[in-house]
């Protein structure tokens, strides 16, 4: 049985933001499937126009997953996604990681759940701006994607340094392949 990683998406998220991570866990090689989560079993639509009927909602999590990753989208600065701290919650419990990327670092941030370890997002400026509880300046990191503690944090534009940072975390390829497979959609071409 493979191994489910879960993609929480709400109402207007980056559709874009985890295209990457999950065409490659999705691959029939891989020990892992992707799942998705929303708040409930409504249909989310995306920022792009694709209607995604969900896997799971927040009140039927399946027993174990190997990994939760936030999707960034419109609905984190409004309040939406408030439910989503109990599953963060249970993966910091059963040291699940958890990885955020755009909007979603913003919320982890203003959550305090980024306070005390390195992480990214949109920049240092944008958190404090957007997520009036943040306390954790002193340990942003001005890069695309930094893994912590668990944490996996990535700024809005790094669609493929957080799709790197997480296959590298979950050892979907080896790392000369992971390199590869980053210089294709990062420059268009590698070289061997």
């Amino acid at each position: 049985m493979k191994k489910e990683v879960l993609v929480f998406i709400s109402e207007g998220y980056a559709d874009w933001e985890g295209a990457y991570i999950c065409s490659e866990l999705n691959k029939p090689e891989t020990e892992f499937a992707v799942k998705t989560l929303a708040i409930s079993n409504i249909p989310v639509k995306s920022m792009g126009g694709f209607s995604v009927v969900p896997d799971y909602s927040i009140d039927e999590l399946p027993p174990h997953f190997e990994m939760l990753i936030l999707i960034g989208g419109t609905s984190w600065a409004k309040g939406e996604n408030n439910r989503i701290q109990v599953v963060i919650d249970i993966c910091l419990n059963k040291n699940i990681p958890v990885a955020a990327i755009c909007d979603a670092c913003t919320f982890l941030a203003d959550k305090g759940y980024l306070n005390n370890i390195e992480h990214t997002g949109n920049s240092v400026t944008y958190l404090e701006k957007f997520a009036p509880h943040y306390k954790g300046t002193q340990h942003f990191v001005e890069k695309q994607v930094v893994s912590a503690d668990g944490f996996i944090t990535a700024n809005g534009t790094a669609a493929v340094e957080f799709a790197k940072e997480v296959l590298s975390y979950l050892h979907v390829m080896e790392p000369d392949v992971l390199e590869e497979w980053y210089q294709l959609f990062k420059v268009g071409f590698y070289q061997k």
